[in-house]
């Protein structure tokens, strides 16, 4: 699967490498293609997930805000809850195309 803008592949990995959580796809970090991603101060605490970090998007045709985020320090109960350690696994906002 790709994580694209405009055409600009932001992630890429199979399936099978990444996790599908309340309907969006999280890429492990090392599908993130090198300065794709700049980070964000905008803050989010995920109930159940724990504190996230946000992230720019960047791509040769600009920076789109707030475009993706990951959850770096998971709860443990979240890792129970998904079955699977996603820490540090990156989603994208719907301004990206996940395909």
């Amino acid at each position: 699967m790709r994580a694209t803008v405009d055409g600009t592949v932001i992630a890429e990995a199979t399936e099978d490498q990444l996790v599908k959580i309340e309907g969006n796809w999280y890429f492990p970090p090392s599908a993130l293609t090198p300065g794709a991603l700049s980070e964000s101060p905008t803050p989010y605490t995920c109930p159940w997930k724990g504190a996230a970090q946000y992230w720019d998007v960047v791509t040769p045709g600009g920076t789109t805000k707030d475009a993706a985020w990951s959850y770096p320090d998971l709860k443990p109960s979240a890792v129970e809850r998904v079955g699977r350690d996603f820490a540090g696994f990156v989603a994208f906002s719907p301004g990206v195309t996940v395909s």
